[in-house]
């Protein structure tokens, strides 16, 4: 079991030649059946899948609706039969500060080459991989402010619900793979031990820790210190943030961007 940064906003690794980043995120999840979560911004993830030679995925989770995490949908929908996992509210019209970051397509167009299964429960989408679907919100949520979102014709402030996250059980706890983590990241990684029944140890992708001041940032640190150990953050944890975290956690910090592979072994074996 691994996985594989499609998109991100950085580049890490010299080879193979030709990746390239983007303001987004995508993840390939390498299992029995390939998962992609998220398409990141463009067709740049399903350009940099090709260079990696990674194989096809079956099915395609979207973490919420933003155009940073489903700009690449339609590309892969025209490549693959995809089954797509998703939030209902992730198909809504939303904005912030009057610019449109929903998704960037209709739901009849995606649905023309999918099928969608939406949720708000966690599905087990695969054995031992849950797509945890719309996350309580005990702690402080991650969100944008002057943002809203469009329902039944009527604007709402954005409370981004349709934010999911990836939880794989793996020998050694659980790996969680995060788009965005509007929810929180100390919401998702209580939802994610409640859902799957072990402790979350491995974290990769999006925190949006760029989001906290400078105190609630270093007491998240000192909480990751003492809960995971494996994090590899990217996207919108911030650049500063993720070298702040690596100079505090040493070793547990993998830096990671477009092409990063990140390893984990799962009770499946697959």
């Amino acid at each position: 079991m691994e996985v594989v940064i499609l998109a991100d906003n950085k580049v890490v690794d010299l080879r193979p030649q030709g990746l390239k980043a983007e303001w987004g995120f995508s993840a390939l999840i390498k299992a029995k059946e390939n998962i992609l979560f998220d398409t990141g911004q463009t067709g740049v993830a399903f350009e940099n899948m090709l260079i990696l030679k990674e194989d096809k995925p079956a099915k395609v989770i979207l973490s919420h609706g933003h155009y940073d995490h489903t700009g690449g949908l339609i590309q892969f929908l025209k490549a693959f039969n995809l089954i797509i996992y998703a939030h209902p509210d992730a198909f809504l019209p939303r904005f912030y500060k009057g610019d449109y970051i929903g998704i960037p397509f209709k739901r009849e167009q995606i649905s023309a080459y999918s099928k969608i299964i939406e949720h708000r429960e966690p599905v087990e989408v695969a054995k031992n991989i849950w797509a945890l679907g719309e996350i309580p919100r005990k702690h402080k949520p991650a969100l944008l402010s002057n943002s809203y979102i469009v329902r039944n014709g009527e604007k709402e402030f954005d409370e981004i619900m349709d934010d999911q996250s990836v939880a794989i059980k793996t020998e050694n706890g659980i790996a969680l793979i995060l788009g965005c983590c509007h929810a929180g990241l100390r919401n998702t990684v209580e939802y994610a031990e409640e859902v799957v029944g072990d402790e979350v140890k491995y974290i990769v992708g999006g925190t949006h820790l760029i989001a906290l001041k400078r105190n609630e940032l270093l007491d998240t640190i000192s909480w990751l210190d003492k809960k995971v150990e494996l994090i590899a953050p990217c996207h919108c944890t911030g650049l500063e943030n993720e070298f702040l975290i690596k100079s505090k956690l040493g070793d547990k910090c993998k830096i990671v961007g477009v092409g990063s592979v990140v390893k984990f072994f799962n009770k499946s074996k697959n």
